[in-house]
């Protein structure tokens, strides 16, 4: 059996047993969650959830949600149940792949959907099956991604993505590919003026509205430590829904 450990986050709000090497929840999971404009008894997707990060921490942040999470690997899937149970959390974890679009389907319709897709087509992949699997596109891409969520989604419902900033554009594409306007772009700076280096996304299928591109979210001050606005997300709760 894979080495695991058990972490923290959002100040303790989620306990989390991830493997102790390879692909490790980190800021993405947690700004991804506080991104996702869910309300009480809304049903959330969250496809390759890994071993739960993201939907543990959106659980924790609205009480009630109902959470259907998708995922390739057994393990991380075993995971992601025990983590749920653990957390007391509302939520399924099947097992299954993002190319079964029917399987989409069945588990929709949902109010709103989230992914930490894997995001780089080419370039020179991590070590381990599983890190590999999480950043390197090795079968579906980022559009068939996209595309499976947004067929589980109810009409109107929004559709949420963390990326590099390099893949914002690929991103956008394939939102509108498969039917999601209304684009709000929040780019996400390591310290103030400098370059994004991560994005978050969020669409809504079927939307109408003018793309917004907002201000930057700052996560560091200049000597290393977080932000006020940082703080509150990763240690205590905060939403960014609101972006």
């Amino acid at each position: 059996m894979t080495e695991t450990t058990e972490d923290t986050l959002l100040g303790g709000r989620v306990r989390l047993r991830q493997p102790a090497v390879g692909f490790r929840a980190g800021l993405d999971a947690v700004l991804l969650a506080a991104f996702v404009p869910a309300r009480p008894g809304e049903r959330v997707l969250e496809a390759g959830c890994g071993t739960g990060a993201a939907f543990l921490c959106l659980a924790a942040r609205v009480p009630g949600v109902q959470v259907a999470a998708l995922e390739r690997e057994p393990a991380m899937a075993t995971l992601a149940r025990a983590n749920a149970a653990t957390n007391g959390a509302d939520a399924t974890v099947t097992e299954g792949d993002v190319a079964d679009t029917a399987l989409a389907r069945r588990l929709g319709a949902v109010d709103h959907a989230l992914a930490n897709p894997p995001y780089w087509p080419g370039g020179t992949a991590p070590p381990g099956a599983v890190r590999r699997a999480a950043t390197h596109e090795s079968g579906p891409g980022l559009a068939d991604w996209i595309g499976f969520l947004a067929a589980a989604l109810r009409d109107r419902g929004t559709l949420n993505l963390v990326l590099p900033a390099a893949r914002f554009d690929a991103g956008i594409a394939a939102l509108r590919q498969a039917g999601c306007g209304s684009v709000v772009l929040l780019p996400v700076a390591p310290r103030a003026g400098q370059a994004a280096k991560r994005v978050l996304i969020r669409a809504h299928k079927a939307g109408r509205a003018p793309a917004r591109l907002l201000p930057p979210f700052v996560l560091h001050e200049a000597d290393g430590a977080f932000t006020a606005a940082a703080d509150s997300i990763l240690r205590h709760a905060a939403s960014l829904a609101a972006a």
